[in-house]
């Protein structure tokens, strides 16, 4: 890169960084005081996968505008998916919709909505699965920020540039753009209006990308509008070429790129559309992608032909082709504009090791919102390359280089290893947490009481891969060990080994491996013995009648006011010692 495009490259990271802290700080402005009418969102809804998920989001926002963490004054809602089917977060949209209209009728004209898609048991990020991804605490701001506030915050500017209508986001990503002082982004245009991210075309092929009218990129403006001729999911870099999505600039880091997806808005006569095409397809009995979905439907170059393409379809179900063409239809002819954001990025904190880098390594977003290694925490050491959240340690522990420890309490001479992530734990005095290991306590109900169970995995072990039968269990990996391997570490036969729920594959999400006990400590303790005898190839045997259980039924058993009981003790801890340092 030549020195002209370096310094060109400084100064968008200025702009990015200075208007990053601008929303900040307008958003903690916000936090804990009643908002004006047009100042910020009139709903803000956040979706959930089942009933007892939406529970679980409604307690926790209750308990967030009571702290005075939220700006106050405006409707916050979760709706959650009709019990049955999985219907992707397309389906969440139509639902949510309905729901809001049953709501406000005629007064949803009115509102401006902000929909954060949040269902979903987070399976590869773990540590969101028992109190929602949307809630995964983020390092930064006082009171400390977690999802949601950050969410909210990179959007602050955008109700009162927005028509009434609907901005359609997901929980688990963050979108940094900069535009010039004197502009603004506006959602006034009818139809859809979507956010656009320069990219390269690898980055494409596991997006959405936009073709636009003309992809001459002969302006340096750091904002502009334009309307889409189709959009593309997940394409091949030979289909973006061939479609026409792809554009070339003379300086930057990649001369070749694509523009990608992030966000969304509907105007709300398309909300009205939307709500029609509800009533078409109802009752949902398949998943939906807000995005593959409803955006391949719009645009003057839309054609039928994405409906029979299932490539990207994670399962295949009956009906899809039939409902893909019904939405086409349906859709067919609403204008797709874009707005290009030239000086923007987009972070995505879906799973374990995406999480780790961001929050210790990622140098760039920790310049972009000025992350903190320590927020809200007691004894903590600032420079030693780990993240520390809400979180009271001995001042006598180490935490290594690249690990993440959230929501926990830890001993007297605890180590935690490099790469890892503790959260939600209580560690007793002396012990010592590996390397590259996950380790998660929650609460759960066991026997009408109060029972814990610590669940421990290795940071790249797939939770989601799944086998046929328990006969194929050792092609399960824990640990980077067999399944069958770590069984015989702890005496168990595999015949005794049970997998939870209807489902007939065997994964280790489902794999009762986890021993419940009569408190938190024991229960972090007993898991981490586990752990350490396959990591050294020594045996643990657990005691005969030992409870066991899988990921999958600590969530379905969870007693969530326990959690948050245990998170508002450290609250309440960390802030008392802080008023007496």
């Amino acid at each position: 890169m030549d020195t002209g495009s370096d310094s060109m490259s400084q100064e968008c990271v200025r702009k990015l960084q200075l208007a990053t802290r601008e929303k900040l700080r307008k958003f903690n402005s916000l936090r804990g005081r009643e908002v004006e009418g047009g100042e910020f969102w009139d709903v803000v809804v956040v979706t959930a996968v089942d009933e007892g998920q939406r529970k679980a989001y409604e307690l926790q926002i209750r308990e967030k505008v009571n702290r005075k963490e939220l700006p106050l004054g405006i409707h916050y809602k979760v709706f959650s998916d009709p019990p049955g089917s999985k219907i992707g977060n397309g389906g969440s949209t139509l639902c949510a919709l309905q729901q809001l209209d049953d709501i406000y009728g005629k007064a949803l004209g009115r509102q401006r909505v902000i929909l954060i898609h949040a269902g979903g048991f987070s399976q590869r990020l773990p540590s969101a699965s028992a109190l929602g991804k949307i809630f995964t605490a983020m390092p930064l701001g006082d009171p400390l920020y977690q999802m949601l506030e950050l969410k909210l915050a990179m959007y602050v500017d955008f109700p009162s540039h927005m028509k009434p209508g609907v901005l359609v986001t997901c929980a688990d990503d963050i979108e940094l753009y900069s535009i010039a002082e004197d502009e603004h982004v506006w959602f006034d245009k009818p139809g859809f209006t979507a956010l656009a991210h320069p990219s390269p075309l690898s980055i494409g092929t596991t997006h959405g990308v936009f073709v636009l009218d003309s992809c001459e990129n002969s302006s340096h403006l750091e904002m502009e509008n334009r309307s889409c001729l189709r959009f593309l999911h997940k394409p091949s870099i030979k289909n973006m070429h061939d479609c026409g999505a792809v554009c070339k600039r003379q300086s930057g880091c990649f001369s070749e790129f694509v523009y990608t997806d992030s966000t969304y808005y509907v105007d709300f006569e398309t909300v009205k559309t939307l709500l029609n095409l509800l009533k078409e397809l109802e009752p949902l009995q398949c998943e939906i992608d807000a995005y593959g979905d409803f955006l391949q439907a719009l645009g003057p170059k839309a054609t039928i032909e994405y409906t029979s393409n299932t490539a990207n379809v994670t399962k295949e179900e009956r009906g899809l082709v039939e409902i893909r063409q019904k939405i086409f239809h349906h859709l067919q002819g609403t204008p797709l504009n874009v707005i290009l954001l030239n000086n923007s990025k987009f972070y995505h904190i879906g799973t374990t090791s995406e999480y780790l880098f961001h929050l210790t390594e990622d140098v760039a977003l920790r310049s972009e919102l000025g992350l903190l290694s320590s927020p809200f925490s007691i004894h903590m050491n600032e420079n030693s390359g780990c993240c520390v959240m809400c979180s009271v340690l001995d001042p006598s522990c180490t935490v290594g280089a690249g690990s993440v420890v959230e929501y926990s309490r830890l001993g007297a001479g605890v180590s935690v290893g490099k790469g890892s992530i503790v959260s939600s734990c209580w560690v007793s005095p002396g012990l010592s947490v590996p390397d590259a290991v996950f380790m998660h306590s929650l609460c759960v109900n066991h026997q009408d009481r109060a029972g814990f169970v610590t669940v421990a995995f290795g940071i790249n072990d797939n939770l989601k891969r799944s086998v046929e039968a328990p006969a194929h269990m050792d092609r399960l990996k824990l640990f980077e060990c067999s399944l069958a391997e770590c069984l015989s570490h702890w005496g168990m036969e595999n015949e005794i080994l049970r997998f939870s729920g209807d489902s007939p594959g065997c994964s280790l999400w489902n794999a009762c491996l986890f021993p419940v006990c009569s408190d938190q400590q024991s229960s972090f303790s007993t898991s981490l013995e586990m752990l350490q005898a396959v990591l050294s190839g020594s045996t643990f045997i657990l005691p005969k009648d030992t409870k066991m259980m899988s990921m999958q039924e600590s969530l379905q058993s969870k007693k969530l006011e326990e959690m948050l009981r245990f998170r508002m003790g450290l609250h309440t801890d960390i802030t008392q010692r802080r008023l007496n340092s």
